[in-house]
């Protein structure tokens, strides 16, 4: 098995969850960088996806199954890792490279594609939940959403070309853990949160356990009753309101004018707001809930962690926020019940059973 990415925090635990399978004889573990922690018995290979010399990684292992996680939003964070231009080229022209050696090797039986529901984009006239068959309302014009649909076009074309080839294409919610390093992670991290002023979007996430565990589904045989091959939304049960998280995790919020938000981008990044793109204010604004029945039903995967348990423990690896919880929570209660009657707390009740069943 050949796993990309690995020098990525997720990455580098797949590598070392997957080769305690019974069926994996080897692991080869490949980036352009030395990863920060140990792979374990999986053997590292530097070499870039971008160039040819990925073919000739995949004809000297004999490799038969190939699971593509080098694709990213934002460079590590470490000297050396690039910017956005570099970023995009690994997401993008580093994947029709390793598609191109793929179908050129005839041990490749295979391929899992680690993709982002960032396909669907973010617009103000989306449905409540997207499946696995909806259409983008907005096509992304640039960024990770626009990278991650033209690598699921590529895998596409790679599958006609290769049909003896099985492909899986996850498309994960935001993945959040203890040792999460996504743009949304650094975003809940920030001491006080930006928020858009008149927006409370709807938010999925997928612990990073659960992350692993689903590549790890993906990548072996399937079980009967099940199927591996196809595309699927990965996230775990309900939703939460933005509101809600900044109240779970105990950071106040600043709502801005969208107009801002947009002009002020550099400013946030000087306080800490890492990746604070326009795809990201998108997500802010309008949300996104996807549907996860072909996920438990054809590819028989079921998330340990909801979405709010997953927030849970995010929140518990940083610490306090500026304000505790409950704190928090019974501030904003009381003003919500000057504007409205009813008991406190219903409006966070609901939001979490909004999406429960997607």
């Amino acid at each position: 098995m050949l796993v990309t990415g690995v020098a990525r925090q997720l990455g580098g635990r797949f590598a070392r969850r997957v080769q305690r399978e019974p069926d994996v004889d080897r692991v080869v573990g490949v980036d352009v960088l030395q990863p920060a922690d140990d792979l374990g018995g999986a053997q590292f290979v530097r070499a870039d996806i971008r160039q040819p010399e990925i073919g000739r990684v995949l004809a000297e292992y004999g490799v038969d199954t190939v699971v593509h996680m080098d694709i990213h939003g934002s460079p590590l964070a470490v000297p050396g890792s690039g910017n956005r231009s570099s970023v995009k080229e690994t997401n993008v022209i580093g994947t029709m490279q390793l598609l191109g050696a793929c179908q050129k090797a005839p041990s490749v039986r295979r391929l899992v594609v680690k993709s982002t529901t960032s396909v669907y984009g973010g617009a103000p006239r989306d449905p409540a939940l997207f499946d696995e068959s909806t259409p983008a309302k907005s096509l992304p014009s640039g960024g990770f959403s626009k990278d991650a649909m033209e690598v699921e076009g590529y895998v596409r074309g790679f599958a006609r070309r290769r049909p003896d080839v099985s492909v899986t294409v996850l498309r994960f919610a935001h993945v959040l853990g203890p040792s999460a390093d996504s743009p949304l992670a650094a975003y809940f991290a920030l001491p006080v949160l930006p928020t858009v002023l008149g927006y409370d979007p709807r938010l999925q996430f997928v612990h990073e356990e659960d992350a692993v565990e689903v590549l790890r589904l993906a990548a072996r045989e399937p079980r009967r009753g099940t199927l591996n091959a196809g595309t699927f939304n990965i996230a775990g049960d309900g939703t939460l309101l933005l509101s809600q998280c900044a109240r779970r995790l105990g950071r106040p919020t600043v709502p801005l004018l969208l107009p801002a938000i947009r002009w002020g981008r550099s400013l946030l990044q000087t306080v800490g707001a890492t990746d604070f793109s326009p795809e990201q204010v998108r997500l802010l604004t309008h949300g996104r809930v996807v549907r996860t029945v072909q996920m438990r039903e054809v590819l028989g995967f079921a998330p340990r962690y909801t979405t709010a348990e997953t927030l849970e423990a995010f929140s518990r690896s940083k610490g306090p926020g500026l304000l505790p919880p409950e704190t928090l929570a019974r501030t904003v209660d009381r003003l919500a019940g000057l504007v409205r009657p009813g008991p406190a707390g219903d409006g966070e009740r609901e939001g979490e059973e909004a999406g429960r069943h997607g």
